[in-house]
């Protein structure tokens, strides 16, 4: 039985609802937190129509196979997914099915630790202007989406409203303390070395990801998302090549129709045709496919 896409739970959750995000909805369990992962999509800062069918329970369930998979390299705010120990707490189980995780409460650090294995995207726009990508120089001569030697740790501030602000790792520890910043940075590496080196047995190259963290009893825990579509950039290798732009596995026919319509990204965007759609569903459940080994 194919579900219907959902656009949000708040009338499936008995519960308060804490937070809604572009994709994620946050409810208040008293000691736990419920996170419902909706088929919203977005792109250049708006969420799109329609829904895409299946990308929430993808979404969730990538993020509970990598949890699992690192849980002995660092904690995570992950207690369950397990829909049918909601009791009362949900309406639908059946809709809510593959796309809830219940977690630990945790005190959001309010940075992004995004991690670079190459240069591509928004790094290699900085590195065009200032031979800099979040105030690391870099050696001259770098080709589009060639592997660093060595990963890069790029950070972020958080903004909940607009777009992140990529800063330094100096800036960082202005804003958090060193000791936290260099701690994030070492966790951050070393995640995005334990997931570059799982993918690459599967025939997947990370070219980048990003992570959140967050403090329980003052141990920092993953928290959020961890190495799927939405959070990483994730080339087959089989597309790999320098000075091109890469087709990533995730939504990108959705930001190609886009680029290419006659939209002027000030405004509520058309909705997506059924054959964008159609792509996107097939890209989010590929890739959770060949990483996991299992099906939907």
């Amino acid at each position: 039985m194919t579900l219907p896409a959902l656009s949000t739970a708040a009338h499936l959750i008995n519960a308060p609802l804490l937070y809604k995000g572009k994709v994620r909805e946050l409810y208040d369990l008293g000691e736990h937190v419920l996170i419902v992962v909706t088929d919203r999509i977005s792109a250049f800062d708006y969420v799109l129509e329609p829904p895409v069918p299946a990308k929430g329970t993808v979404l969730n369930k990538l993020s509970a196979f990598w949890f699992e998979q690192t849980k002995d390299l660092i904690a995570n705010h992950m207690v369950h997914t397990d829909v049918n120990r909601l009791g009362d707490a949900v309406k639908d189980k059946t809709l809510l099915d593959g796309r809830i995780m219940v977690c630990r409460k945790a005190e959001r650090i309010d940075i992004e630790c995004v991690v670079r294995g190459y240069i591509t995207g928004g790094g290699w726009r900085q590195y065009q202007s200032t031979g800099e990508v979040n105030g690391i120089k870099l050696p001259e001569g770098l080709r589009k989406n060639e592997a660093f030697p060595e990963p890069i740790f790029t950070p972020a501030a958080k903004n909940d409203v607009g777009h992140d602000e990529d800063i330094s790792l100096g800036r960082m520890k202005e804003l958090v303390g060193e000791e936290l910043a260099l701690q994030l940075q070492d966790k951050s590496l070393m995640l995005y070395t334990f997931a570059r080196d799982y993918c690459r047995k599967h025939g997947i190259i990370l070219a980048d990801c990003k992570f959140e963290f967050g403090l329980i009893d003052g141990e920092i825990v993953l928290i959020d998302e961890i190495f799927t579509p939405d959070s990483s950039r994730f080339w087959d290798e089989a597309n790999y090549a320098l000075d091109i732009e890469i087709d990533s596995m995730d939504k990108e026919p959705v930001r190609t129709y886009l680029a290419s319509s006659d939209w002027d990204k000030n405004s509520e965007p058309d909705p997506l045709p059924l054959h964008v759609v159609e792509e996107t569903i097939r890209r989010y459940t590929d890739i959770y496919r060949r990483l996991t080994a299992a099906s939907l």
